[in-house]
């Protein structure tokens, strides 16, 4: 098992007897270790878990959680809202059992992110190869909630990324890789497995940045000392997020995480996030832009289409039964031919632009 754990009384007897290290001499170890090549897997898994609270699955209806008119509006207003106490203990052992799970048995599809060290763990669309996960969209409160900061009747999942501890964290950026949909059809969102840590870890956003009309939109990285954002960049918001909690943002406000500024990580900051899509949202064909990174499978829809598919299923008001058996029977996948024929386009001069734009935003420690 990759994981590290400190041996308290060892420690103690330590201490006892004198044999303590200076804190110069004590070596930081992460709390996850990288996998191996040949730890990871292919295909579908399923650890089997027990849903929360006598919930059967692909049977109960989902959840629901009530939000007030005033966190509405502080996402209208501010681009960014925390809704406390989503989740409670139940959900939140569910979410840490599936990561420990898809942590100790890797996917192939984490293989890039954490490979390159961008995170301990990071698997986008984790729903597609893991059942607890789809179980959680498709029974939990989360396409409720998101529902009502959208003001949708209808929410669907554009694509989900499972992140665990981000080493040294991303600088200020806005977000671009929503699955292929418009700003304006998508809802970002976080469901956070841990408290955040005392001296790094809490996402900062810049109040009202979402209303910017300076930041091009297929950048990543923001200098917020630009002209045009001064509006913005004094009036920074800090959520220090609990177990349990979610933030909910416009993908166009202006974020970052600040990690450890030596990129480890002796503790868990363990969170499921993504976009949502809303009601009567269009497929928008991203080739040729950093954007496709977040549309690799191999459906068939086309440009200016309904996004009615069981590559983007339906959460809210209640999954359908027919789009999680394309699901659970593989369907539902990536293929390197499409993954070829859709990287094709970044090759370009204004692609190598926006791809360094994105590698601006890695390694902020407080800066």
């Amino acid at each position: 098992m990759r994981q590290f754990t400190l041996d308290k009384e060892k420690i103690a007897e330590d201490v006892i007897n004198g044999k303590t290290e200076s804190k110069s001499q004590t070596e930081r170890r992460k709390v996850i270790e990288e996998p191996a090549l040949w730890e990871y897997n292919f295909g579908l898994q399923d650890p089997n878990l027990q849903l929360p609270h006598g919930i059967i699955r692909d049977s109960t209806t989902p959840e629901k959680f009530e939000i007030t008119e005033e966190q509405i509006r502080t996402l209208e207003e501010d681009g960014v809202v925390h809704i406390k106490g989503v989740f409670d203990k139940e959900w939140v052992e569910y979410l840490r059992s599936a990561t420990a799970y898809q942590v100790e048995k890797p996917h192939f599809w984490a293989f890039a992110g954490t490979a390159s060290k961008l995170y301990d763990y990071i698997q986008r669309n984790v729903w597609q190869t893991n059942r607890s996960f789809a179980s959680f969209y498709y029974h939990s409160a989360v396409g409720h909630v998101l529902s009502q900061c959208g003001k949708t009747s209808e929410i669907r999942l554009s694509t989900d990324l499972l992140m665990v501890n981000p080493n040294k964290g991303f600088k200020w950026h806005q977000d671009n890789q929503n699955g292929p949909i418009s700003w304006e059809e998508g809802i970002r969102f976080w469901i956070t497995m841990d408290e955040t840590p005392e001296d790094y870890g809490a996402p900062v956003y810049l109040k009202g940045s979402h209303s910017n009309n300076v930041v091009d939109e297929q950048a990543v990285f923001v200098d917020i000392e630009s002209e045009g954002l001064e509006d913005f960049r004094n009036e920074q918001l800090e959520f220090k997020i609990m177990p349990g909690d979610m933030l909910i943002w416009h993908p166009r406000t202006i974020h970052k995480v600040d990690g450890p500024s030596d990129g480890i990580w002796t503790s868990y900051r363990r969170v499921l996030g993504g976009t949502a899509a809303k009601g009567g949202a269009l497929y928008h064909d991203k080739r040729g832009s950093g954007g496709v990174l977040s549309d690799l499978g191999q459906h068939t829809l086309e440009d200016g289409e309904q996004l009615k598919s069981p590559y983007f299923p339906i959460v809210y008001p209640r999954f359908c039964k027919i789009e999680a058996e394309e699901r659970d029977n593989g369907r539902v996948g990536r293929s390197p031919t499409d993954i070829a024929s859709k990287f094709g386009g970044l090759i370009t001069k204004a692609s190598g632009e926006r791809f360094s734009s994105f590698f601006q935003v890695l390694g902020s420690s407080g800066k």
